[in-house]
């Protein structure tokens, strides 16, 4: 028998309107991984699971579009750095040192800092990615993974090889909650003869591919110097956008560029605080969904962040565009919230079953506790989510349909342990 849960008696936000009036007062039925039924449920005591919404918001989880989940383990190592000189004087030589454990209990930490703070799904780009699946399988999030591929370190293709093993691996597994990419890291690391055999990979394998595209003036630059365009008309000309493509930042765009991401639908995943903090510049989006493209938030990793919590990134990606433009209009509240559910889950390719609460879909849900001094009085339930709530507020979570976390207890990790490990693992890469 299929395992039931009920919240009961909840504001549910279902993300499925246009904007503030998808609240609704009742109840989620959930059966198995799928939510049955929103609203005024019926049912018999003796065989539910009963979750009291009283005063508790629930809310699609929240989806982290773009990261490396094992950087935790380099969390506040490099910080104050540009973005070249942060990559390749810092952080590449620290990862030439990981291993498979440093990778498993560096995603650890991440998986139980996300799903603390109200992310039920992440897409992240890295290696050792079976270590990855591993962690994502046994905390009991969703994922998208790819291992990253650096195309000149790749002469004889054995990246390559791996990531078709990895997919073929674990595409699917953990009852579906982990889904595969290809992961070629950036157009400035993989030259166009590598690209084209990732593009050759993702027809074979039916997947899609996740890329840094367009994050800094210098790639910019040298991208234009070198082939003639842009790195978005430069990747457009080899084919590659005519895949499902997930493009992390797309920082700096030219109207060009944002007519070839319009026409070929790709997903942008755009990442706030790394962009700030590396000072790799403003990603235009509002002309972005003003143009109709499927714009997502990411956190990036936590050695250019420095956390994973959604509702920073929600609160920051508001007010920065909002102060660039200098109009306070610009990305409100609700549409925000929207880039961080319905509209992630559209630029990860899971719309289908993700990103809203209605029946159907998988019972990825979130309970916000309304009842902290922050988010009183409640004139507008959204605006205190995107404004003033933490991601400490998240109560429980619900990852295809398991109770992965129950009035701030984690039930699918041991946290003094990953918190211990982490810190074991972090302290040997330094040495």
């Amino acid at each position: 028998m299929l395992k039931k849960i009920i919240i009961k008696g909840a504001k549910i936000l279902t993300m499925t309107a246009y904007n503030e009036a998808g609240i609704i007062n009742g109840d989620i039925l959930i059966e198995g991984q799928y939510i049955k039924e929103v609203g005024k449920v019926s049912y018999q005591v003796d065989d539910v699971e009963i979750i009291n919404g009283n005063n508790c918001l629930a809310l699609p989880g929240l989806i982290n579009c773009h990261t490396h989940a094992a950087m935790t383990l380099l969390r506040g190592y490099a910080d104050d750095m540009e973005l070249m000189t942060w990559l390749e004087e810092k952080i590449w030589p620290r990862e030439a040192k990981l291993g498979a454990d440093h990778v498993y209990w560096g995603s650890m930490l991440a998986i139980l800092e996300m799903i603390k703070s109200g992310t039920t799904t992440f897409t992240d780009m890295y290696f050792f990615m079976d270590n990855v699946a591993k962690a994502v399988e046994e905390g009991g999030i969703r994922a998208v993974l790819a291992r990253g591929m650096i195309g000149f370190n790749d002469q004889d293709n054995l990246t390559l090889n791996e990531s078709k093993s990895f997919i073929s691996n674990w595409h699917g597994e953990g009852k579906g909650r982990i889904k595969c990419m290809l992961g070629p890291h950036a157009p400035y690391t993989c030259p166009p003869d590598y690209l084209v055999k990732v593009m050759d990979l993702a027809q074979e394998l039916k997947v899609g591919i996740h890329i840094h595209l367009a994050e800094t003036k210098q790639e910019f630059d040298d991208i234009r110097k070198q082939y003639g365009k842009t790195p978005v008309k430069h990747v457009y000309d080899l084919g590659l956008l005519n895949h499902p493509v997930l493009a992390a930042h797309c920082v700096h765009l030219t109207e060009e560029d944002i007519a070839i991401l319009q026409e070929c639908s790709v997903g942008v995943a755009h990442n706030p605080t790394s962009n700030m903090k590396l000072a790799s510049g403003m990603a235009p989006i509002p002309q972005l969904l003003e143009a109709g493209i499927k714009v997502g938030i990411g956190t990036d990793g936590t050695a250019s962040n420095n956390n994973l919590n959604m509702f920073e990134e929600l609160h920051l990606a508001s007010l920065l565009h909002k102060v660039s433009w200098g109009d306070p209009t610009v990305l409100p509240a609700y549409q925000v919230l929207q880039m961080g559910t319905i509209f992630g889950a559209q630029t990860v390719g899971l719309i289908d079953e993700i990103g809203t609460i209605e029946v159907g879909k998988k019972a990825d849900i979130i309970l916000i506790d309304l009842n902290k001094p922050h988010l009183y009085p409640s004139h507008d339930i959204v605006a205190n989510l995107v404004y003033s709530a933490q991601g400490s507020d998240v109560k429980t979570s619900i990852i295809d349909g398991q109770i992965v976390m129950k009035d701030r207890e984690v039930l699918t990790i041991d946290e003094e342990k990953v918190i211990y490990e982490a810190q074991r693992y972090a302290q040997k890469i330094m040495e």
